[in-house]
């Protein structure tokens, strides 16, 4: 009853991803999960009046709906209640000045989007795509492999130098450059904006060596996947993947926490739980967990290298963020009418402000002024609040985990923690930046609820203090430095001992990367 082939710490998507297969494949699988139901940052509540469902963490789930996992499952997952709806207008931005822009999924929509804020940018934004478009299969491909695995060395080898020659190619090249430079040949401040200001979902900055590359990367990513969410709430791919799991044999366990995995001879033979019960595993167990937190505490009475073991002690954490849930009484009365079909738009007054905003917050200073993206799950999803009524949230990602100022010198923040009147405080100075884009906000707000990075961080340990991303996306913990430098893959010092989740490769947001990636190597096996 206590043994099974895979046990599973922690049941976030990578990990139900990977569940999924398994049980598919016949495997017993074990996953014990902390908190009250599986998911991790998939989660849908009424966290401010009833029948307002928010998604309380993550939101749109496009880099997975275009990914191999939701190929190969989609029609289980189907049959099991999950629905997606999309939007041609994955994102955009406002600018407080009054000019906007979209991004379209239809290329020549963009290239004439582009055209129209600035004659010619159509063109630069097009030769942009046809610099990167040579690598593009490459690339993506990596996202479903261990860049540590022979079969990726040779991709690697092959994006990073030019063919026939002995320099590096343009790709080696955008590796380390800064997604301002990325954008400096468009004339047109919104379109830079606009482009440059995703890569803050990634963990980068756009003055950040290493964040040009994902300029492209995410303009290509939102043009072929939209801004897709379930019908629903975000929790519906979780309910679905739980639920095709336990069909195929598969156990979930909840309110469990793992306290050490359990290891004889070099091998893990399985988990004790923190009330000592213990669960015996096969052939593998699978960690959902930060490297920090699989060295120094699940495998702290195992002999670990010391320097591997001093490097988990270093692994870093990045800036916190805020998410503002607000129940509205209409929806959000846009100047464009077109924001009514923009999934996630930015509200900035440009790169500049942008770039100061995070500056700021990475010196542990409340920004003067935030700017964020909003998303209004209710335009795609009218069930999701009761009629006529809406939901809107707003992601601020350049906010410091612990304050130890006000960039504006205005808001006391004392010993630095996320206090009632810190939070209620800040959520005001949200809502001025906010009302200067949308009319009706906030006179339309009848609730709100605000996460801030200390309930991340009780929520999910693999926030660390506070960090969404599972840890700094830096180049010195990206790539085949991530989870760390002595293990760039998901196979740990432990041959039988496997991470997944948002530090490893592909990293953070819903993408089913990892999952995919660690259930290919357990099957292969």
């Amino acid at each position: 009853m206590d043994k099974f082939d895979v046990i599973l710490i922690g049941s976030g998507h990578n990990a139900l991803i990977a569940a999924a297969y398994l049980t598919r494949a016949g495997r017993s699988v074990l996953m014990l999960e902390k908190n009250d139901r599986p998911g991790g940052f998939l989660r849908t509540e009424e966290l401010t009046l009833p029948g307002f469902k928010h998604d309380v963490f993550a939101a749109a789930h496009p880099l997975f709906t275009t990914g191999p996992a939701y190929a190969e499952l989609r029609e289980d997952l189907e049959k099991r209640g999950l629905r997606y709806l999309n939007t041609d207008l994955p994102t955009g931005i406002s600018l407080e000045d009054g000019r906007t822009a979209v991004l379209p999924t239809a290329f020549h929509a963009l290239m004439e989007e582009a055209e129209r804020l600035s004659p010619g940018d159509g063109a630069t934004l097009a030769g942009m795509f046809e610099q990167i478009n040579p690598y593009v299969n490459d690339v993506f491909g990596l996202f479903n492999m261990d860049l540590s695995s022979p079969e990726a060395t040779p991709i690697i080898n092959r994006l990073l130098h030019e063919e026939g020659g002995a320099g590096y190619s343009s790709f080696a090249v955008s590796l380390v450059t800064t997604a301002r430079n990325t954008v400096s040949s468009l004339h047109s401040p919104v379109t830079r904006a606009m482009l440059a200001s995703w890569v803050t979902h990634l963990g980068r900055t756009p003055d950040e060596v290493g964040s040009g590359i994902w300029v492209p990367l995410t303009t290509m990513a939102l043009m072929g996947g939209g801004m897709p969410i379930p019908e629903g709430g975000s929790e519906k791919l979780a309910q679905a993947l739980a639920q095709l799991i336990k069909d195929q044999g598969g156990e979930i366990l909840t309110d469990t926490l793992v306290e050490r995995i359990l290891v004889e001879n070099g091998k893990a033979v399985g988990v004790r739980t923190a009330k000592g019960r213990k669960f015996f595993a096969g052939q593998a167990v699978v960690a959902t967990t930060t490297p920090d937190q699989l060295y120094l505490s699940l495998l702290k009475d195992t002999e670990i290298s010391p320097p591997l073991r001093a490097q988990a002690e270093k692994f870093r954490y990045g800036r916190g963020c805020v998410q503002i849930h607000l129940a509205l009484s209409e929806p959000p009365k846009w100047p464009d009418e077109r924001f009514i079909r923009v999934g996630q738009p930015h509200l900035t007054d440009g790169l500049d402000g942008f770039t100061l905003a995070i500056a700021q917050g990475a010196a542990d200073l409340l920004p003067v002024k935030p700017t964020f993206t909003v998303d209004c799950s209710t335009n795609l999803d009218p069930t999701r609040a009761p009629a006529g009524k809406a939901i809107m949230r707003i992601q601020v990602l350049e906010v410091p985990v612990r304050p130890r100022g006000d960039a504006a010198g205005q808001i006391d923040v004392r010993e630095g923690t996320w206090t009632k009147d810190l939070t209620e405080r800040f959520t005001e100075r949200v809502f001025e930046v906010v009302s200067n884009h949308i009319p009706n906000i906030p006179s339309a707000i009848i609730g709100k609820y605000v996460v801030t990075p200390d309930k991340i961080a009780r929520f999910n340990p693999n926030s660390g203090p506070g960090d969404p991303y599972g840890g700094a996306h830096d180049l010195a913990q990206s790539y085949l430095f991530r989870p760390l430098p002595g293990q760039p893959g998901h196979q740990t010092a432990i041959p039988n001992v496997y991470m997944l989740g948002a530090a490893t490769w592909p990293g953070h947001g819903v993408n089913g990367g990892s999952g995919y990636i660690v259930a290919k190597k357990l099957l292969a096996q």
